[in-house]
């Protein structure tokens, strides 16, 4: 396979569609800050996860020596290989923080009893800390994540196999530290939204999440890669069922996460953590929750059951479609009741920051991938991969 020269076009328009979304959301910051604000949060939360989630599942398969994903591999590589672009797109989240976390507010109107409680937090609960733990996270994330992306380029050249072998220890080793940057990430960026809340499987139901967002997406990008020199031509159908079963467990997986959750809370009835829920399960946001149950568990489990759905190619892209869409109503959900209690309005900011942040991020994606092949074609398993058969 040669290297990939084409994607011109949709890189140039998504890059468009990015700057226009960003520059519209830039002015949403000076006429309407707090609100613009949320909805960057709830944009940079679901593209930057997805990012994450791709390191995480290109460590899993590194770690797991698995082969048959390896012709998919190089497209995984390259989302994981956004996440300098999502370390630049933080700075706006930065210095709009006071507007977001109600800890920053020294003048925070609360019971007496809360706030003894909030100040018990300020030691890990402080601008300075906050933005250095996340400069941390970006810095484990980028590191391995561009290691990853430079050893299997350099394979393509050279094909030596203890670059093979350094992937698949730098997966196993940056595995746990990544996972628990990632988890961390969650409390700092969107649990501490509301900082009395507290609930030790947020981080897990984020991952959960954005996952199977990556899953879906890379299936996505797998249907429409069809092409001179681009990856899908080469999938077979026993590849196609294999991402379906990572939707189909991982969905499930999300709903122990979310039901877990709730559970906990609901039987513990605990006033600190009781109202997280009422306010993004009752009233006007119910129906949102509802759908977010039946978006990413009920249609994908009777859907990805069948096996022959699981194969079929326009099927599974439009399944990966409908769990990303899910995605998206699952990241606003956690974010936007913060700023809009009681009523269920998709603001403009919403959209353009979505816009911007994710047309950024795939000229990104498209940007790195043009260059290079494909599929990792000096990796010593890509045959093993091509002649897959479930």
């Amino acid at each position: 396979m040669e290297r990939f020269t084409g994607g011109r076009v949709p890189m140039l328009a998504a890059a468009a569609v990015g700057a226009v979304g960003l520059a519209v959301t830039g002015w949403g910051f000076a006429v309407d800050t707090r609100r613009a604000f949320f909805g960057y949060l709830f944009a940079f939360a679901y593209w930057a996860g997805l990012g994450v989630a791709s390191l995480v599942l290109l460590g899993t398969w590194q770690a797991s020596k698995a082969r048959w994903p390896v012709v998919l591999r190089r497209m995984l590589e390259t989302m994981a290989g956004t996440l300098p672009l999502f370390a630049v797109l933080f700075v706006p989240l930065l210095a709009g923080a006071s507007h977001l976390y109600p800890w920053m507010d020294p003048h925070l109107a609360l019971p007496e009893r809360e706030l003894k409680k909030l100040e018990h937090k300020r030691a890990f609960l402080n601008l300075p800390f906050w933005a250095v733990r996340s400069a941390v996270y970006f810095g484990v994330w980028i590191a391995a994540s561009e290691l990853l992306l430079r050893w299997s380029r350099k394979q393509d050249e050279t094909g030596e196999l203890r670059l093979t072998k350094w992937q698949r220890w730098l997966g196993a080793g940056a595995l746990p530290v990544v996972g628990l940057a990632m988890s961390f990430a969650s409390l700092d960026w969107l649990m501490s939204l509301e900082p009395l809340f507290v609930s030790t499987v947020y981080g897990l139901y984020w991952f959960a999440g954005a996952f199977v967002g990556v899953v879906a997406m890379l299936t996505l990008a797998t249907t429409l890669a069809r092409g001179p020199n681009l990856y899908g031509e080469l999938v077979n159908d026993s590849h196609r069922a294999s991402l379906g079963k990572f939707l189909l467990a991982f969905s499930v997986f999300w709903a122990y996460m979310a039901y877990s959750q709730f559970f906990l809370i609901w039987i513990a009835d605990l006033p600190h953590e009781v109202p997280w829920y009422i306010l993004r399960a009752r009233g006007a946001w119910e129906p949102v929750a509802l759908f977010i149950v039946n978006a990413r568990f009920t249609v994908p489990f009777l859907v990805l059951l069948s096996r022959p759905f699981k194969r079929h190619r326009r099927t599974l892209g439009v399944m990966a479609g409908w769990l990303l869409l899910g995605h998206v109503v699952d990241t606003w959900w956690l974010v936007i009741p913060v700023v809009s209690p009681g009523e269920v309005r998709v603001h403009w900011a919403d959209v353009s920051a979505w816009l911007g942040v994710g047309g950024a991020a795939v000229a990104f994606t498209l940007w790195r991938l043009r260059g290079y092949a494909t599929v990792p074609v000096g990796d010593p398993y890509l045959h093993e991969s091509l002649g897959y058969d479930e």
